[in-house]
């Protein structure tokens, strides 16, 4: 079904997203408050353009003390580019407590948890390193959990979205995709 619909691309998405929720409208409101990947449409249009590009992504993460290390990068200087303002972006919500819901599995808790990791990215020419760790053990299995959801979403592009999105991601209660104004 998701290759019919075109999953690979971002105009999958919307098919799929238009013949489900809204057969009768093009007004798309992404969730209910529940932050689809990012609070704002910049977010979103760089997230639905590193999807559909995943297979320009290379990443690679290594298990470190307490935590991951994560080199993405990409040959493509715009796509590096969106991969270093994703991340910048994301760790500015996390900074300011302006949780990215409905997407992730292991985000929530991070984002509950914010103040107890450590996390610091450093820009390359070809995208961004980071790394992340905690001294809590749980804590640290949550961030390995999260780099492996997120390498998955790079190797397998949007069928991995889709995936989660079925699976628990934004179908789970409070967190839907619906009309503009429908609660």
């Amino acid at each position: 079904m998701l290759g019919a619909l075109g999953a690979g691309s971002v105009l999958g998405l919307q098919v799929f997203r238009r013949s489900i929720f809204e057969p009768r409208s093009s007004a798309i409101r992404l969730t209910d408050g529940c932050g689809f990947m990012g609070a704002d449409s910049i977010d979103m249009t760089r997230y639905m353009e590193m999807f559909s590009r995943h297979r320009e992504i290379n990443r690679v993460v290594e298990d470190i003390l307490g935590g991951v290390r994560t080199t993405t990068q990409s040959n493509s200087p715009e796509l590096a580019a969106q991969l270093q303002a994703h991340v910048s972006s994301m760790y500015s919500h996390l900074d300011q407590g302006t949780e990215v819901r409905c997407m992730s599995q292991s985000l929530p808790i991070l984002f509950r948890q914010a103040n107890g990791y450590r996390r610091q990215f450093t820009f390359t020419a070809t995208g961004v390193i980071a790394e992340e760790t905690a001294d809590d053990p749980a804590l640290s299995e949550a961030i390995r959990a999260h780099a492996r959801e997120v390498t998955g979403f790079v190797q397998q592009g949007m069928p991995a979205i889709m995936r989660q999105m079925m699976g628990g991601g934004m179908m789970r209660p409070g967190c839907m995709m619906g009309p503009r104004g429908a609660q």
